[in-house]
């Protein structure tokens, strides 16, 4: 069995026990130093957009009454892309460095 859900702008097939590293979800903020506070928190995606357990349902957009029961896992940021501008003739030249945000999910249960 598997589902196709959206989330953050973006599609994913899943299945029960996959792991998957998605954009960060949006929660209550966390003070310093309690950066594990959510984890093992449950979430549910309601925007289910197929299910397949033998026949396909496919939603229009979205599969009535189905969801993806997820458990958190931990939020953390990426590796550090370099952002570099340049003007040619001017010396002028900017380095700069972006971590994506991400939340790391666990798929416990898909309810048709």
């Amino acid at each position: 069995m598997f589902a196709v859900i959206k989330t953050g702008g973006k599609q994913y097939k899943v299945a029960e026990g996959d792991i998957l590293i998605i954009e960060k979800l949006a929660r209550p903020r966390q003070a310093k130093g309690e950066a594990g506070e959510h984890d093992g928190e449950k979430v549910t995606f309601e925007e289910v957009l197929l299910v397949a357990n033998g026949e396909v349902k496919v939603g229009v957009p979205r599969v009535a009454g189905a969801k993806v029961e997820a458990k958190i896992i931990e939020d953390g940021k990426g590796k550090k892309k370099m952002v570099f501008r340049y003007k040619s003739k001017t010396r002028q030249s900017k380095k700069k460095g972006h971590r994506q945000p991400y939340t790391k999910v666990q798929i416990t249960k898909i309810v048709a």
